[in-house]
């Protein structure tokens, strides 16, 4: 199995370096093609009116100086275009990507451009808290994704379906279990502008989150990541909502 490995953290992010371990827990034919800076929120954008500026760091090892997207591209299209990979894996995120978050990231982006591409793609993401900010425990997504993603790839991934994986801010042993789960929703009065001013007065913003608690629903990502399980989202490509679709089809219908 040849494995594409990904992300949106950039070349030198220790999760890109977990995610590449964990895909030579399942393949010895691993490339690494990532972006050579920081690309967290640029969400499913690609490059259209710049070049894309390819450095190879070691074998199978690649910098792209674009965005996630640019980089699975970059990689199906040229670098690996004789031999395709049969598997994406994007991540490990330095951060969770659940909710609204998925519509943002940059990490689960990868996985969607690897699915459009109509390879199996799997978004990794592991979370932190207060304690773990500057040290995430990436070695919970490295113990626990060979075999997740073996399962994944044995019960098969849809055409046109991204998994989204997500692993709670814990040690490997503390993980209470794997949950099937769906996209939350956040209360988005967390949601703030924070003005600050600069060392000439000017002023400035930043886009910030409160940190407070809310409810989460039963069966979703956030409720999952809660209670110390991974989560596990199959993410559908075609945003279509049918159940509308046919009402409007039905109202555009009458004369």
């Amino acid at each position: 199995m040849r494995i594409l490995v990904t992300n949106d953290d950039g070349i030198h992010a220790p999760g890109l370096d977990a995610c590449a371990r964990i895909a030579a827990a399942l393949s010895d034919d691993v490339w690494v093609v990532a972006p050579e800076f920081d690309q967290s929120g640029v969400a499913h954008s690609l490059s259209l009116s710049d070049p894309l500026r390819l450095r190879q760091v070691e074998e199978r090892r690649f910098a792209v100086k674009g965005t996630p997207t640019d980089c699975v591209i970059m990689a199906v299209r040229h670098l690996m275009f004789d031999t395709p990979p049969d598997l994406v894996l994007s991540g490990v995120n330095r951060g969770q990507n659940i909710a609204e978050d998925v519509s943002y990231s940059g990490t689960v982006a990868g996985a969607i451009e690897g699915t459009i591409l109509g390879i199996p793609s799997i978004a990794l993401s592991q979370s932190f808290g207060g304690r773990t900010r500057e040290n995430p425990n990436f070695i919970t997504a490295e113990t626990h994704a060979p075999d997740l993603i073996r399962r994944l790839l044995a019960e098969g991934i849809p055409p046109g379906i991204v998994m989204n994986v997500n692993f709670p801010d814990r040690t490997p042993d503390e993980i209470t279990g794997i949950a099937a789960t769906f996209q939350g929703k956040r209360d988005q009065k967390l949601m703030r502008i924070e003005a600050r001013r600069d060392g000439r007065n000017n002023p400035y913003y930043w886009i910030a989150f409160e940190r407070r608690i809310f409810d989460t629903a039963p069966g979703s990502d956030l409720r999952a990541l809660d209670e110390g399980r991974i989560s596990v989202t199959p993410l559908r490509l075609d945003m279509t909502d049918e159940p509308l679709m046919t009402r409007l089809a039905l109202l555009f219908a009458e004369k």
